[in-house]
């Protein structure tokens, strides 16, 4: 098998500053005059002390590092929403709750508001959400912005959410598939790909885990090096997928998506973990 890339896509990648102060259940955010975010943003591959985020997004805690946020930004004006736990791997179900946001173009002082809606993800209990959704105004897409949620609930305690975000650019597509095709692939079991797998992977697709990614292949592993199933390449711990209850690596995203197509039709050929080891 070969590991290949299809022609650059658009995709939203932003390096951001995220701003989360928790507040008592009595507060919340003044709706007519919302708190602006900080409009400082750190370079990109500046140290948060924070690992790389399973969406593609930037991590921030909240409140007293209790919880964390994701916030992604995607094509077209989509922004989408993450509460995680302390450990920052845990995606979080919270109370369904719609969440009034206002964004303004860095430096305005008017800002526009929008709503982000409950979009609850395979497996979420009735009434609770992993995810919610928003469209920025169609004015503001592409724009560099400063966006501000007054409240959002989690256990019983309201947060405040603040972040900047810098507009969408071209990078390197981390999907060899259309989006429909690349959520059955991920997102439905078969072979020895199972339900605890999806689950194990936060139920999402490679390309939303792995957005912003950017691979090095090193094509002379040392041995000891963990290698590529589908390349042989020196693997990125970075790059990691569980299938069959097991945690295998790779180089890039779209092996992911060839090793998860394997594991489903051919699962007789899929190894151990320990036999992806440079010899």
């Amino acid at each position: 098998m070969v590991c290949y890339w299809r022609k650059a896509l658009s995709r939203a990648s932003f390096a951001a500053f995220l701003m989360l102060a928790g507040c008592s259940s009595q507060s919340g955010g003044n709706a007519e005059s919302p708190a602006p975010a900080a409009s400082a943003a750190p370079q990109p591959g500046e140290d948060h002390g924070h690992r790389q985020s399973i969406h593609g997004g930037i991590i921030v805690p909240i409140g007293s590092d209790s919880y964390h946020a994701e916030a992604v930004f995607e094509k077209g004006g989509v922004l989408r929403l993450f509460i995680l736990g302390k450990d920052e791997s845990t995606v979080l179900e919270v109370e369904a709750q719609p969440l009034s946001a206002y964004a303004k173009t860095e430096g305005n002082t008017e800002a526009v508001s929008f709503v982000l809606r409950p979009a609850p993800q395979p497996g979420d209990k009735d009434g609770m959400t992993s995810q919610l959704l928003g469209h920025l105004p169609n004015e503001l897409v592409g724009k560099r912005l400063e966006v501000t949620i007054p409240t959002v609930r989690i256990g019983g305690e309201r947060f405040r959410v603040g972040f900047a975000s810098t507009p969408p650019k071209e990078d390197m597509p981390v999907s060899n598939l259309s989006a429909e095709p690349e959520e059955k692939l991920f997102l439905t079991p078969g072979g020895i790909y199972t339900q605890a797998d999806i689950k194990t992977n936060n139920n999402q697709t490679a390309s939303r885990k792995f957005r912003g990614f950017q691979p090095s292949h090193d094509l002379k592993p040392k041995i000891g090096d963990r290698i590529c199933p589908v390349t042989l390449t020196k693997a990125n711990p970075d790059c990691a997928w569980v299938v069959g209850g097991k945690k295998y690596e790779f180089c890039c995203p779209p092996c992911v998506e060839e090793f998860v197509q394997l594991a489903k039709e051919k699962p007789g050929e899929i190894k151990e973990p320990s036999e992806y080891v440079k010899k």
